[in-house]
């Protein structure tokens, strides 16, 4: 996990400028609180929280109140469902699996990260504190706010890697938090 972290810090200085101070831009005017939850393979679970969702000069900007997570980086996706529920695919239950996959409305089908072309819905990592803790700002520079609402948030047990090497999916492993963005 130490190594993780320190891997994510060694990649810092190549990300854009925008990509380290959500707050350099603004607060723009609309914001959604959603409900985050654990998901299982029964179902959605307890509460884990809530993620604002906001309008921002610079994309959209999520600002978490969460807690019983691991420490660490996640991977944070926006997907493309409005469902946090469970799916059986194949005789398997995925916690999380009717959210679908990630938000992907020009069809890229590729998994290139918050600040390349891919698909929308990979979101810049969500840190969350030793004490299980998440409340530092992620910005999406790419989302615009009107294309959020519908689609579920989707918190990963581990790192995104942004690719599909060498694992499948970014390698952020099952999904353990979900909450579905609802509009006013």
């Amino acid at each position: 996990m130490k190594k993780a972290v320190a891997l994510f810090l060694m990649a810092l200085p190549v990300l854009p400028a925008g990509a380290y101070a959500a707050t350099s831009g603004t607060a723009v005017g609309a914001n959604l609180a959603i409900e985050m939850h654990k998901v299982t393979t029964d179902g959605i679970g307890e509460p884990m929280g809530e993620m604002r969702v906001l309008e921002h000069s610079d994309g959209v900007l999520f600002e978490p109140d969460l807690e019983g997570l691991e420490p660490g980086l996640h991977g944070f996706h926006l997907h493309q469902n409005g469902s946090c529920g469970p799916e059986k695919k194949n005789g398997k239950v995925t916690p999380g699996g009717a959210a679908g996959g990630h938000f992907d409305p020009q069809s890229k089908g590729a998994h290139n990260g918050p600040y390349q072309a891919g698909h929308l819905g990979d979101l810049p990592a969500l840190y969350v504190a030793e004490d299980g803790t998440a409340t530092h700002e992620v910005l999406a520079p790419r989302l615009r706010f009107e294309q959020v609402a519908g689609h579920a948030l989707m918190i990963h047990q581990g790192p995104d890697n942004y690719s599909d090497n060498p694992e499948a999916l970014g390698g952020g492993g099952p999904r353990v938090a979900c909450g579905v963005i609802r509009p006013d």
